[in-house]
């Protein structure tokens, strides 16, 4: 009997130890440093004489839960400022969870931001979380930092005419005041939302969105896939090309619901956008 309760303990040591280095392993996964992903692509509407713009697309930050504090992403802001872009996307999420009385104490962490400096500047919309939570303190916030919002607006910035679309999963979306507010400007048009469901529903003349919400499955295990699918299945992660339409998903900075990552490390994407006679 003493013989079986030590194999037993044995046992189930040896499940306690290989849980918790799973457990580790995920989270120091979800705190990892952001594959840098690039692509370069093509606008139709360029103006003449323009030079192309380079853009780092960002999402999820889901800030103040335990893979994402001030010095993560402080470190994130220094290496986004080190690939030198003209501009910064970020795709909503700035908050996690759903509590609106917990976001003040997350959001204040938001404030390295404010270290951005691409020089045609840094725009953002919301996302689930932030409407969630409290998008007006989301906003304040942001906007303290130096980033613009945009929420169903539009605003010029270079050769771009930039479309910033509400957030699509809590039905704060309205595509038709986005193209009213896109209708005036000039450039190239390209849309930034939270979640890449979006694109079906934009007209084709919008030949480029730019997404997350997805966290590219966030946990995706070999032979079983993610876990949890939070947007259409072809819209999960990177690149999709449908039609005259890209559509580009990044696994974003932060994690939801569970602080871990597995086979869907975080990211970022750095997209050189121009004329077909340059962009190759």
């Amino acid at each position: 009997m003493l013989v079986r309760m030590r194999r037993l303990l044995k046992i189930l040591g040896t499940i306690i130890a290989l849980v918790a280095g799973l457990a580790l392993w995920g989270h120091l996964n979800a705190r990892s440093d952001p594959i840098v992903r690039r692509a370069a692509m093509t606008l139709p509407g360029w103006p003449e004489g323009a030079r192309p713009v380079t853009v780092v697309l960002l999402s999820d930050v889901h800030i103040g839960n335990s893979t994402m504090d001030a010095d993560r992403l402080s470190r994130i802001v220094a290496q986004v400022n080190a690939l030198r872009p003209d501009l910064v996307l970020i795709a909503g999420d700035f908050a996690s969870g759903h509590d609106p009385a917990g976001a003040p104490a997350g959001l204040e962490q938001l404030t390295p931001l404010s270290g951005l400096h691409p020089r045609l500047g840094t725009i953002a919309t919301f996302g689930n979380h932030d409407e969630w939570t409290d998008p007006g303190l989301v906003r304040r916030t942001l906007e303290a930092a130096g980033v613009t919002v945009l929420d169903n607006q539009a605003v010029q910035r270079g050769p771009l005419a930039i479309g910033g679309a509400g957030d699509m999963a809590t039905r704060h979306q309205s595509v038709p005041a986005l193209l009213r507010a896109m209708q005036s400007l000039k450039g190239a048009r390209i849309v930034v939302t939270h979640s890449p469901d979006l694109a079906p529903a934009l007209p084709a003349d919008i030949t480029l969105l730019l997404a997350g919400h997805t966290h590219c499955g966030q946990i995706v295990l070999p032979l079983v896939g993610p876990l949890a699918e939070v947007s259409l299945s072809r819209y999960r992660c990177g690149i999709v090309r449908e039609g005259a339409r890209t559509t580009v998903v990044t696994a974003g900075l932060g994690t939801s619901v569970v602080p871990f990552r597995f086979g869907a490390p975080p990211d970022l994407w750095v997209l050189t956008l121009g004329p077909a006679t340059i962009v190759r």
